[in-house]
């Protein structure tokens, strides 16, 4: 079975940077990606972004690509989320995921 555990989240002004970091324990040789998702006060969870974990093949939501840019740890099976140019509406609970195990999530809180 696998774990994920999040850190990186905080309060940041509009503009500014935060980094997500995810770390997997357990029995990680079965992971294959991992990903990032957020779910907002009165929204539907949302996908984030995702990577591979061997060739480091990713994939963005429209609205972070340009922004955020996720990366990948395999020898400390961890993945991380790069956030940019934050806005308002990037807060969120951000959730780290593998297949179907989620983290506990972690909380972004942009200013305007």
């Amino acid at each position: 079975q696998v774990q994920l555990v999040e850190s990186g989240g905080g309060l940041v002004q509009a503009g500014g940077s935060l980094r997500l970091s995810c770390v997997a324990s357990g029995s990680t040789s079965s992971i294959r990606s991992m990903g990032w998702f957020r779910q907002a006060p009165g929204k539907e969870r949302e996908f984030v972004a995702r990577i591979t974990l061997s060739f480091g093949i990713f994939g963005y939501a429209d609205s972070v690509r340009g922004r955020f840019t996720i990366s990948r740890d395999r020898t400390k099976n961890s993945v991380f989320l790069q956030m940019n140019n934050l806005k308002p509406e990037d807060t969120a609970v951000y959730y780290c995921n593998s297949d179907d195990v989620w983290g506990q999530g972690t909380q972004v809180t942009v200013s305007s």
